[in-house]
This record gives structure tokens, C-alpha cells and sequence, in this order.
């Protein structure tokens, strides 16, 4: 079995064909699929989701980027959606230095907010770092957010990054970028602790090769695994054990 720890369903890339990416994840072996909130609308859509397939699981949350948009009471209504059954983690939240960096100081606001909310409601925060290594390790660190789960989706930092994300004892999320021909990821796929290690497509975005530049989806996760399983010199299935394991350890009720 796969876990694709960070999916984006409810996007509306998939509004034709939503069930069809669906069954061919599941028939890939991507058994559990994790929807990730990007507002309110869109956590709402993950539950609805979490709610008609059995294998999918919600995380509902306000994106970086999306802070901006955010109305009075948005964090409150996020805050309601925690307590539902199917809702297994906060966000993503974070910081995005590449798109805006005016919304610096709402995203530092929103991205303490999430880590507060984690952590009353005993739930992991999904963590969106563009261009922001140090800023999120900084507020991770003045939050002293190494006392819960954390995951840094996504991840894109150096070796050095990830030994210090691991010594505070954070998850690494891994994606279709380890499959690319110019990534740097390799030497830290292959030195950090195999159990630290996630998987994720990020779908609609980041399609691993052969499908770099494609609409992602869930069942091409098995080639970002079949990447870091050669990476490591491991099975396939040595690989999706592994990291199962792993997103069980942060989703509590995958």
C-alpha cells in the first residue's frame, strides 16, 4: 500500500474526471489519499470527499498564498472544521516568499495561528515553505512546534536543512521533483532517516517524470517512490512499507 500524504482533489483541475483519478490511484496501490485544504471553501471540499471515499482523509487549512483573501472569521471556521472525524491534520500553512513577500507579516500571523490550532486539537501541521527555509524554521522553532507532528511538504531544502528539521523531529514530504533530471535531492533522500521519510505528488502540480509537465494525480506518487526506493537501495515495496508506516505515525487515523 501507498500513502499519498499531500493531494489537492479538490482542485478544480479534477472537476471533470475526478472519480476516474481516483480509481486509477487505488488500482495503482495508492490505497489513502490525503485532500489538503487551501481556504475554507476547498478544506470543506476535502471533508465532502474524506466523506464519500473511504481511503481519502482531509487536512483542512489556510495556504500561504491565500492569506490575503482570508475574511474575518475564516481562521474560526477552519478551527469548527478540526473536529471532524475525517479531518487529520492542519493546513497547508506556512510561508510563500516567492509569490508576494508584502504578505509576509499575515503569513507569519496565519502560519503561528495553524501551529496553535495543531497542537490544541493534537494534529499534525502541513507546512508550505517556498523560498523560506529560514523563516519557517525560525517560527517553527519560536512556536517550539518540535513538541507535535510537523511535515515540511514539499521538501526542497539542502542536507543540511534536513538534519535539522529531523533533529527537531519533523517529517520531510517528498515529491514528483525527486524524479527530475536537474534535482539536488538525492544526497538528502539518501542521508536522512528512513523514518522521517513521506511521499506526496502535490497533485494537480509538480507531475513527476515521465509526466513532468502534465496534470499530476495520485497514481503517479508510485514514481516519486520507485525514485527514493532506488535512491536508498530498497524495494518498491520495502519503500511503500516504510513510508506507510510513516504517514500512519503522523496521521493518526489513516
Amino acid at each position: 500500500m501507498l500513502v499519498d500524504t499531500h493531494t489537492h482533489l479538490n482542485a478544480p483541475e479534477f472537476d471533470e474526471d475526478r472519480d476516474d483519478v481516483i480509481q486509477r490511484a487505488l488500482d495503482a496501490g495508492v490505497e489513502r489519499m490525503v485532500v489538503i485544504g487551501f481556504d475554507v471553501d476547498t478544506s470543506r471540499m476535502a471533508i465532502d470527499l474524506a466523506l464519500r471515499y473511504e481511503g481519502i482523509f482531509a487536512v483542512v487549512g489556510i495556504h500561504p498564498c491565500y492569506v490575503q483573501h482570508a475574511q474575518e472569521g475564516h481562521l474560526a471556521d477552519i478551527e469548527r472544521l478540526l473536529s471532524h472525524p475525517k479531518v487529520v491534520g492542519v493546513g497547508e500553512t506556512g510561508i510563500d516568499l516567492h509569490w508576494d513577500k508584502s504578505t509576509y507579516r499575515l503569513q507569519d500571523r496565519f502560519f503561528r495561528k495553524h501551529i496553535e490550532l495543531g497542537r490544541r486539537f493534537d494534529l499534525p501541521v502541513i507546512v508550505h515553505d517556498r523560498e523560506a527555509h529560514d523563516e519557517v524554521l525560525s517560527i517553527l522553532d519560536t512556536e517550539q512546534a518540535s513538541d507535535m507532528s510537523v511535515v515540511l511538504h514539499c521538501f526542497t531544502g539542502d542536507l543540511a536543512m534536513a538534519e535539522q528539521a529531523i533533529r527537531a523531529g519533523y517529517f520531510l514530504g517528498f515529491g514528483g521533483i525527486v524524479t527530475f533530471k536537474n534535482s539536488n535531492l538525492g544526497d538528502v533522500i539518501a542521508g536522512v532517516p528512513a523514518d522521517h521519510l513521506l511521499i506526496e505528488t502535490d497533485a494537480p502540480y509538480l507531475a513527476p517524470s515521465p509526466f513532468r509537465g502534465r496534470r499530476n494525480e495520485p497514481a503517479y506518487v508510485v514514481k516519486t517512490a520507485e525514485a527514493i526506493a532506488q535512491i536508498r537501495g530498497l524495494s518498491l515495496n520495502e519503500l511503500a512499507q516504510i513510508t506507510t508506516k510513516n504517514a500512519q505515525r503522523v496521521f493518526k487515523h489513516l
